[in-house]
């Protein structure tokens, strides 16, 4: 959804209530927990935090609050939605001159304790977004070397006629929040 001003509450509520009855854009859904689908543009990126179980609960509770999205230019609505599976969540970014909001929903959950601990999730998109496709956020820490490491794991193909004329630019935006 386009719009020359920040959607109000009342816009993105009514949005994502729409979206949450829509199916995925994707036939692959799950897939950044596995092989994903060759017709598809891979990002991933992994990098190490710190060391220790403060660094790996700090993590996952930033995790929790989305703050992976606090970019100063791309926002998630509602701000405290929960980590879980089914949750709808609204992506709001003023790439240019106008907001452009995504509505993306909740894949799967990852909460491990056993041998590695891993927190995360996946989401992926719905009809309204720019894009097509899935991302997964996760938070590991290895006993065994003491390191925590943040991954982020995505596969997506345009799906707004604008994000397939803009590619170049979307390519970049991704690579930016990546």
């Amino acid at each position: 959804m386009l719009s020359l001003r920040k959607p109000s509450g009342e816009t993105i509520r009514g949005f994502l209530s729409e979206q949450a009855q829509r199916d995925w854009t994707y036939a692959a859904v799950g897939a950044t927990a596995g092989a994903q689908p060759a017709d598809y543009v891979v990002d991933h990126t992994r990098v190490q935090l710190g060391q220790g179980q403060e660094v790996f609960e700090a993590a996952r509770s930033a995790l929790q609050r989305w703050e992976q999205f606090r970019l100063g230019w791309v926002e998630t609505w509602p701000a405290d939605a929960p980590i879980q599976s089914g949750s709808t969540i609204a992506i709001a970014a003023p790439p240019a001159a106008v907001w452009w909001l995504n509505a993306c929903r909740i894949v799967y959950v990852i909460d491990e304790t056993a041998g590695t601990h891993r927190f995360g999730f996946a989401y992926g998109t719905l009809p309204a977004h720019a894009g097509s496709g899935e991302e997964r956020f996760l938070i590991e820490w290895r006993p065994e070397d003491d390191a925590v490491w943040y991954d982020i794991l995505g596969f997506s193909r345009p799906n707004h006629f604008l994000a397939k004329l803009g590619y170049p630019w979307v390519r970049r935006l991704q690579k930016c929040f990546g």
